[in-house]
């Protein structure tokens, strides 16, 4: 009963230069549709990294708690297939009990034309019955109810798998966006020290210029002020570094501050770029996304629904039987004369329900459309995320080009500087300014890398691109062996 699930089609660009809203300089520096790296992060080759990804995928609280909610699937599912077995069960009891003397039985004594009170006294006496048994029954699925609710149930295991992938995918990208960024703020707070030794020497130099009557205080109290909104800058990025450390922590399940050593500055925190993009085809990259997975196994459960719903609507069949030993003689209750039994069929046939089950269907019908809108809507903004990750990569890609020219031209600068003061040209004032400019520009490119590398994970996370599935098959044993423990 009900419809059969089609999956919707959905469209998709032809290669990976289509579809973009971007002004065409804006395109993924060597995108190809080669396969993706099952470990995205891993391409960086650095071992801290690695280790607090790695981390976050076995500790993260986010991601026990899906895992619990795929566990709670799965079993949701094993009470669903019960249904559809026979269910058998034992029962004894023992009662006292006492019959009424004007009961409908005692209609009885007066038509075998006994005494009537007599019996009743004799019969009316209490009395301890002893019962015991088994009561088997068994609903035929004779209008695919049990196996629509099978479906839908599996559709629910499907949905909150993509949920769990999904929580994995935003972890790791967090853990990696995160440490960019912390790298990038700790390379920054380095220049900006050295930036800030540069501007004390210069006020020193100032300073002593000002005492040989070669300066005014004017010029000495704008060089203290260039070195206090210098000096200013650097508590923000140090709360900044702090904040970035927490929130690591709190996606590997760790108090605040346990990482701090982990996470110290090293002495280049630059780190390796990332390589050319290989987002692979453009058809599957939609329908690889999690969220697109779930909303699809969504639409899934919710045409099963239907199915259920409408086999509600048709008579329902139940062969059900027992067997059992009754006596209120407790020496006789195993003798073969104080066997009863009972077998045969049950119908229970839907006549009025003042409009409950059409009603029931015709809600599931709507939740079916629902998901469907649901569905097309999360492949259009997986697209819409898609497009911007592209864009932004590719962005900083361009900007990294014109820094990394800056940074060339600046220390040309600088060195030309330094030969100007050897031969007597310029003071070392200058030689201060020159490599300063140095610095400003190095800072900047630092933001830039630190904004290239999280923007890679960002495109990652865009395309749906999943930890390995040996990782998913270690999450499954985990979740078997949790699942053991609340037995």
């Amino acid at each position: 009963m009900g419809p059969d699930y089609v999956r919707p089609a959905t469209a998709a660009p032809d290669d990976w230069t289509t579809w973009r809203s971007g002004d065409p300089v804006l395109v993924a520096h060597g995108a190809s549709e080669e396969s993706i790296p099952a470990d995205w992060w891993k391409v960086f080759d650095d071992p801290v990294l690695d280790g607090l990804v790695g981390k976050a995928l076995a500790a993260s609280p986010d991601i026990e708690t899906a895992a619990l909610h795929f566990a709670r699937a799965r079993v949701q599912r094993s009470a669903e297939a019960a249904a559809s077995l026979p269910h058998v069960a034992a029962n004894a009891d023992v009662s006292r009990q006492r019959q009424s003397e004007y009961g409908a039985g005692t209609r009885l004594f007066e038509a075998i034309g006994r005494d009537r009170d007599a019996l009743a006294r004799l019969l009316s006496q209490p009395f301890t019955l002893y019962r015991g048994g088994f009561d088997a029954s068994w609903e035929l699925d004779l209008w695919g109810k049990v196996r629509r609710s099978l479906e839908a149930a599996d559709a629910g295991i499907a949905a909150q798998g993509a949920l769990l992938d999904l929580a994995r995918l935003s972890v790791a990208g967090e853990v990696a966006q995160t440490y960019f960024e912390l790298r990038a703020t700790q390379r920054q707070a380095a220049l900006m020290r050295e930036e800030s030794a540069l501007l004390r020497e210069r006020v020193s130099l100032v300073a002593a210029r000002v005492e040989g009557g070669i300066e005014n205080h004017r010029e000495l109290e704008s060089e203290r002020a260039a070195l206090d909104a210098v000096e200013a800058q650097l508590p923000v990025l140090l709360t900044r570094e702090a904040e970035q450390i927490n929130a690591i922590s709190f996606l590997l399940g760790e108090r605040p501050g346990s990482l701090r050593e982990t996470l110290k500055p090293v002495a280049d925190s630059s780190g390796a770029l990332p390589p050319d993009l290989s987002l692979g085809l453009p058809s599957e990259a939609a329908l690889r996304r999690p969220d697109v997975r779930a909303a699809e196994a969504r639409l899934h459960a919710a045409t099963a629904g239907i199915g259920v719903a409408v086999a509600d609507l048709y008579p329902s069949i139940r062969l059900g039987g027992g067997i059992a030993l009754e006596s209120y003689r407790s020496e006789n209750l195993f003798d073969w004369a104080s066997r009863t039994w009972s077998i045969g069929p049950s119908l229970d046939l839907p006549l009025f329900d003042g409009g409950r089950r059409r009603s029931v269907v015709q809600l599931r019908k709507l939740e079916q459309r629902e998901a469907a809108v649901e569905f097309q809507a999360t492949v259009l903004r997986s697209w819409q995320e898609i497009d911007d990750a592209l864009n932004r990569f590719a962005s900083e890609h361009l900007q990294h080009a014109r820094l990394l020219a800056r940074i060339e031209t600046t220390r040309r600068a600088f060195g030309l500087a330094e030969a100007s003061y050897r031969g007597g040209a310029i003071n070392y004032l200058g030689v201060i300014d020159a490599r300063r400019t140095v610095l400003q520009a190095e800072r900047d490119l630092a933001q830039n890398e630190g904004r290239l590398r999280t923007s890679y994970a960002a495109v990652n996370k865009a395309i749906g691109n999943t930890p390995a599935e040996g990782t998913r098959r270690e999450l499954s044993t985990s979740i078997d062996a949790t699942t053991r423990r609340l037995d």
